[in-house]
């Protein structure tokens, strides 16, 4: 069975029938409404974010099966934060704040797309990001709680989703 792949980047939940997809999916032979139809039902969950999906296609059948995969770590802490974009001068202009939780959710979901094999780790990654766009957590700068996490000061928390992390296929 031939198969296609088609690798993009569209908005969550408001994909346009519209080149470059359209043309595309034309050529395919694939019904390009049903097609954007499924891909924003596919990625409403991630509503504003710019989201990669795959369409494999089987050239005999017309058949395909969308895959969505997960926003960047800086548009999922842009999201949880309420900003509409990264702070140009991180280090003076904090575009706003978040829970060490709302963090280690971002991790756990980030995880199928991360090298790290640790929640710990995978946390510490997501607040250097933190800190690069100008997001606090804790109402702290980021890099202090990388200490902390280091120190063991959030062992009891990270304890709490250990298992959802683990639960995650990578």
């Amino acid at each position: 069975m031939p198969t296609k792949s088609i690798k993009i980047m569209v908005e969550g939940g408001n994909v346009k029938p519209g080149p470059p997809l359209a043309p595309t999916l034309s050529q395919l032979g694939l019904n390009v409404g049903e097609v954007v139809k499924k891909l924003n039902e596919a990625t409403s969950s991630f509503k504003g974010m710019s989201v990669p999906v795959t369409i494999e296609v089987d050239s005999n059948t017309k058949k395909y099966e969308i895959k969505v995969g997960i926003p960047t770590t800086t548009a999922l802490l842009l999201k949880e934060a309420g900003a509409s974009e990264p702070s140009g001068d991180p280090a003076h202009k904090k575009i706003g704040n978040l829970s060490l939780e709302q963090v280690i959710k971002i991790a756990i979901m980030k995880k199928p797309g991360l090298t790290t094999k640790s929640l710990k780790a995978a946390v510490k990654s997501m607040l250097g990001t933190a800190k690069s766009i100008g997001v606090t957590v804790e109402n702290k700068d980021p890099k202090e709680l990388v200490k902390e996490v280091e120190e063991g000061k959030y062992d009891d928390l990270l304890a709490k989703y250990e298992n959802e992390w683990n639960e995650v296929k990578e």
